[in-house]
């Protein structure tokens, strides 16, 4: 590393990170690294963790770690970012890194190629160095190392996906690609992580990382007096393509200032944003504004998702069933793989009991049933935790009559339910 760059000789610290946010965890099976700086127009990030997050088990979690590198020398804009995640900071399975100021060598006077503008050739160099460094770090914390961007979501189930692609392969491979895009969805085994991240290092100046990957490829397996079609047949024995694509590019605005980008993975397909359920006959009712045609009888009745502008406090959703009803459990989900920040927060899940002397019971003197009652007579059996409400109903409450959700805070996002 010294070698390609000679300036950290003089820095002792330029190749350790600042740990910003995280547990510094290992022994992982997947390490994912997010490479982000500062756009202009709009930012992606926050809905890129969140779809990522989206729908993870608890093992999930326990067997990977995101490590976000903030290719920026102050932090600031990124710091409140970051505040959606307390739980996946303190758990380990987010970590927040950036370099020093250091690391970075002169990016001025670099050398025109390609057509390329100056500042085109300084952003696609300082990208490359941005990509070394994360891969070094995440190098040593588990067994696969998987190159993502931070305008992306993800497919539900990435995770198993993608290991069982990886546990089928009978060949040696160098990469698993899962999305067609550029850098997106690159899969290597870690131990690889030095010899490629040294390939780049040679040729940082010189072109964008996807070309020096394929260039890897030909110096690997390519012979030269043989032609181009037995090199592309031997390049993708060690780059092999899984479809269909489980990340999806989302991004308008580059990190390249003033550059457009409507780049699309035809293979991604369309996300499900909804799931169905056989629900009892109902009538439905809410204080919400909702948006468009995605209305609450669709999501009741699994046709669509609903969706509405942002919730204020005393806003409710209900369902009153035609019949008094038995229920055993419930479950609620909000947000969905496109919009997973559109979720319900601080919202209670509440029952009302057909029985109305139990109610006039409840109004006047309270819950006997270790929930709390409300003063129209609805009793407070759950809430909503990272956009999921589910729970068992105490079957000595007797039939049901109707489910509220009750919004208790303002939210400054618009709330969708996905799952009823």
């Amino acid at each position: 590393m010294y070698y390609y760059l000679p300036h950290l000789r003089e820095y002792e610290d330029a190749i350790f990170p600042n740990v910003i946010f995280g547990q510094q965890r290992t022994g992982v099976s997947l390490v994912m690294g997010i490479p982000t700086v500062k756009r202009e127009k709009q930012h992606y990030l926050i809905n890129t963790l969140h779809s990522l997050l989206y729908e993870l088990s608890e093992e999930q979690k326990n067997d990977c770690v995101i490590v976000i590198f903030v290719g920026e020398v102050r932090m600031g804009s990124h710091q409140a970012s970051f505040h959606s995640f307390p739980k996946e900071i303190q758990s380990g399975v987010l970590e927040v890194i950036s370099p020093p100021a250091s690391y970075y060598p002169e990016l001025s006077n670099l050398k025109k190629t390609f057509g390329d503008s100056e500042d085109r050739v300084r952003w696609r160099t300082k990208q490359n160095l941005d990509y070394s460094f994360l891969m070094l770090y995440a190098q040593p914390k588990g067994t696969f190392y998987l190159q993502l961007e931070d305008d992306i979501i993800a497919k539900p189930d990435y995770i198993q996906s993608i290991k069982n692609f990886a546990a089928k392969q009978s060949q040696e491979w160098m990469i698993l690609e899962f999305s067609q895009l550029g850098f997106i969805g690159k899969l290597f085994k870690s131990g690889d992580l030095p010899l490629i991240v040294e390939f780049f290092l040679m040729f940082y100046k010189d072109k964008p990382i996807d070309w020096l990957i394929d260039h890897l490829l030909w110096v690997k397996v390519c012979n030269p007096e043989k032609d181009a079609i037995h090199c592309e047949k031997e390049k993708a024995k060690l780059r092999i393509r899984a479809t269909p694509s489980l990340f999806q590019h989302v991004g308008i605005y580059s990190s390249l200032a003033g550059k457009i980008q409507n780049l699309k993975d035809k293979d991604f397909g369309k996300n499900v944003l909804h799931k169905a359920h056989n629900n009892p006959p109902a009538k439905m009712d809410t204080s919400l504004r909702t948006y468009q045609q995605y209305t609450l009888e669709k999501v009741y009745k699994g046709k669509d998702c609903f969706w509405a502008s942002a919730p204020v406090a005393g806003d409710y959703i209900s369902f009153t069933f035609l019949s008094p009803l038995e229920v055993e459990k419930y479950f609620f989900r909000s947000g969905n793989m496109e919009h997973p920040g559109d979720k319900l927060f601080n919202t209670t899940v509440e029952v009302l009991p057909a029985d109305e002397m139990l109610r006039k019971e409840l109004v006047d003197n309270g819950s006997k049933f270790n929930y709390p009652a409300t003063k129209d007579g609805y009793l407070k059996i759950g809430a909503f935790e990272n956009g999921i409400a589910e729970g068992s109903i105490n079957q000595s409450i007797g039939k049901i009559q109707a489910i509220r959700l009750s919004v208790n805070s303002d939210s400054p996002v618009w709330a969708i339910l996905s799952e009823v």
